[in-house]
């Protein structure tokens, strides 16, 4: 029986059928694809804990992974904080491989089929995106214009691109990075939750209408659904901005991107508004450091699969008649602003001192690049955060109580009091995400975050934070334990600069 073709001939094949005007840009995009991949599955094989990997030792200016059968896979070093795609190849026995997919099957490891598969169709999902890309274009105005800018996906994620059950026509009508308006259909719902003020526009007389993605119509739903707004998708796929200043329509869409799988829950409709309505109220404590946008209703006919939440645009955050703008924290890299030391470090001691205040009072943000935006004055100095999609934060009652604060009525996920737990999620998703992607590489990271060390705030958190190592999720860990539910993390080497900065 002849092997199975790869995803990206099977993209290419599809490609030459619906777009064939881009199938040369795709064909040139591929070696930058493997790459981009690639770079992040060594970073993972370098530094999480998979259990076939024995040890791990720097050798002949590069990495040596010692694998538990005894043979070794050769690398460049691996700095966990990069986000240049740098790894062309690496040699496992002698051999060369390229292709992130192709190392993962020669690896043979328990669960590698599955996961080798993911990270194909990122690779080629990927180059669909790079090739897909105009040479001029003007920089952009909104926060959903940056957010289609940010081609590459997930900065640290090997499955960065991954759309599995996404045909080429598909990817290309829905994706951000094509720019496409995208028709949302509206489904009647006769018997369901509803909480906040469901606008008038979703509402069909006196019955409630749930807006749903094209894609979750045609390959999940399986009913009619009436013609909808058009909207433009942002980074997470499933959510898009209605118009320019209009409000942003989160859409339940069962397809696994990256690690999840991307639906809403009753819990997290039940309890949106009191989520929502916690958010804003913790987030005045800042001194109008960071703003949290409103969930304005939310609706689910009691399945996650036929469900939705519309919440503020973040642009109403910023004075736009003074020259502020707003910028998904994934985007910064793209406007060259990271590049200056300076403002790196005032970027991060912004983030920093509101997330550390908000832990304090008892609340983990998970604050990655695609959750935080940051508002940029007219000279581009970043003067307020904005923090949308509270579904992943972390509350702590013990923490909330002993600033004379009540715990909010949500769901028993989101609600702990494991300083470890809460830490996690925090400098997981900022220092580890956000601050790290942001800036490009180990030494840029660690110099900003000691440069501004000793202006945070003297929470009890912020020690920790300067101790070794720092937690991240173990991305690859994950998918190669389908078995076990849950986050699952590993500790990379700290970022400082130094561990001379006194903090007393």
């Amino acid at each position: 029986m002849p092997p199975s073709p790869s995803a990206e001939a099977e993209l290419a094949d599809e490609l030459d059928a619906v777009r064939p005007g881009l199938s040369a840009s795709y064909a040139a995009a591929l070696p930058g694809a493997r790459a981009a991949v690639l770079t992040r599955l060594w970073r993972a094989l370098a530094h999480e804990p998979l259990p076939w990997i024995a040890r791990r030792e720097a050798a002949g200016g590069g990495l040596v992974l010692h694998l538990a059968d005894g043979r070794r896979l050769h690398g460049p070093p691996a700095d966990p904080y990069t986000t240049a795609a740098h790894v062309t190849g690496v040699r496992l026995d002698g051999r060369v491989y390229d292709r992130p997919a192709a190392l993962v099957t020669a690896l043979g490891v328990a669960h590698g089929d599955a996961f080798a598969g993911e990270l194909d169709h990122s690779t080629a999902s990927l180059a669909l995106s790079l090739a897909d890309q105009p040479h001029d274009t003007p920089e952009p105005l909104e926060s959903r214009e940056w957010e289609q800018a940010v081609v590459d996906g997930h900065p640290f994620h090997p499955n960065c691109r991954s759309r599995p059950g996404f045909t080429v026509a598909e990817q290309l009508a829905y994706g951000p990075e094509h720019r496409p308006l995208v028709r949302l259909g509206l489904v009647p719902m006769a018997d369901g939750l509803v909480r906040g003020e469901w606008p008038a526009w979703l509402r069909d007389g006196g019955r409630p209408l749930v807006p749903v993605h094209p894609w979750q119509t045609a390959h999940v739903l399986g009913v009619p659904a009436q013609e909808g707004p058009l909207g433009h998708p942002l980074m997470s796929l499933r959510t898009l901005a209605l118009s320019e200043d209009g409000p942003h329509v989160k859409t339940a869409l069962s397809a696994r991107l990256t690690s999840s799988v991307r639906d809403i829950s009753v819990a997290s409709v039940e309890t949106s508004l009191a989520v929502s309505d916690f958010g804003e109220a913790v987030a005045r404590r800042t001194d109008g450091l960071l703003h949290v946008t409103r969930t304005l209703g939310a609706i689910s006919a009691y399945s996650p699969d036929l469900a939705a939440v519309v919440r503020e645009s973040p642009e109403r955050y910023a004075d736009r008649a003074a020259g502020e703008r707003v910028v998904p924290v994934a985007a910064l890299p793209l406007t060259g602003l990271p590049g200056s030391p300076a403002w790196l470090a005032e970027f991060a001691r912004l983030a920093l001192t509101v997330g550390l205040n908000l832990l304090d009072l008892g609340v983990a943000l998970e604050a990655h690049g695609q959750n935080l935006l940051v508002v940029l004055s007219p000279t581009d100095a970043p003067v307020r955060l904005v923090y949308r999609d509270l579904a992943d934060i972390r509350v702590s009652p013990a923490r909330l109580a002993r600033h004379g604060i009540k715990a909010p009525e949500v769901a028993d996920r989101i609600v702990t009091d494991d300083e470890t737990a809460l830490r996690r999620k925090l400098f997981g998703s900022l220092v580890a995400g956000a601050l790290a992607s942001t800036a490009g590489s180990a030494s840029a990271l660690g110099a900003a975050l000691e440069s501004v060390i000793r202006d945070l705030p003297r929470t009890p958190d912020l020690p920790v934070l300067r101790q070794s190592p720092l937690p991240a999720k173990a991305l690859t860990l994950m998918r190669l334990s389908p078995q076990r539910a849950g986050d699952q993390w590993t500790h990379l080497p700290s970022p400082l600069a130094s561990k001379s900065a006194d903090l007393d």
